[in-house]
């Protein structure tokens, strides 16, 4: 199933700890208000005879560390990646001159994005489905999704072709990455085929993103469609 784009974890120096700070920060600053508006007999008992921060280096504490929290969060929404993809029926991609259903990922932010992880899943169509319905239902690599379409009789570089993409591989800002084509001849058997990436921003966060390659595929392209960009 598709899937909006979702932080699915935060850094845990830049974020966490700055978060634990700012509250550890402000209930300094409660702690320093309430023993300083007490009355002098009970600021001779424990805990209050405990002095930690007067009210004027807590405040300042609690600003300085929520302001850095602002700061991360603002700075995280400006460099955070925007992923998104798109298709079109383009020629030069499948041999013999055949026309095929070209799936790029774009990254649409003004800043790279690193991928960590991508994963895949297919599903077929039902009349084409083998017995078990094999490479449907778990996320595997792209050698195991390319395997179970093979296994329908569509041969890998000549029907379709999956890119491989390892960790690391940079997705520049306002910029495409290549993902994979499929011919007539596949889309008859393969329904749809999901695409589970992970990316880490500048920051350190990590972001998701599950999109279907075939997705208002033109399964019986005739012409090429023009470029979107």
């Amino acid at each position: 199933m598709e899937t909006a784009q979702q932080v699915v974890r935060r850094n845990g120096l830049f974020s966490r700890l700055l978060l634990a700070l700012a509250g550890v920060a402000l209930l300094l600053l409660c702690y320093s208000v309430v023993r300083e508006n007490l009355p002098d007999r009970l600021t001779a008992t424990w805990p209050w005879k405990l002095r930690l921060l007067d009210v004027q280096s807590a405040t300042t504490a609690a600003v300085g560390t929520l302001g850095v929290s602002l700061a991360r969060a603002q700075y995280a929404r400006a460099v955070r990646p925007a992923l998104g993809h798109f298709g079109r029926a383009m020629a030069g991609l499948a041999p013999g001159g055949r026309l095929a259903w070209g799936c790029h990922l774009i990254n649409g932010a003004q800043d790279v994005a690193i991928t960590q992880d991508i994963s895949y899943q297919v599903r077929f169509t039902e009349s084409s489905a083998p017995a078990g319905g094999r490479g449907v239902s778990e996320w595997g690599s792209s050698q195991e999704a390319t395997a179970a379409i093979e296994s329908l009789g569509i041969e890998h570089g000549e029907d379709f072709k999956l890119d491989f993409v390892g960790p690391g591989r940079p997705i520049p800002a306002e910029g495409l990455m290549f993902l994979g084509w499929f011919t007539e001849a596949a889309m008859r058997k393969v329904e749809s085929v999901l695409v589970r990436i992970r990316v880490v921003d500048r920051v350190g966060d990590t972001h998701e993103r599950c999109i279907n390659l075939l997705k208002g595929a033109n399964r019986t392209p005739r012409h090429p469609d023009t470029p979107p960009f």
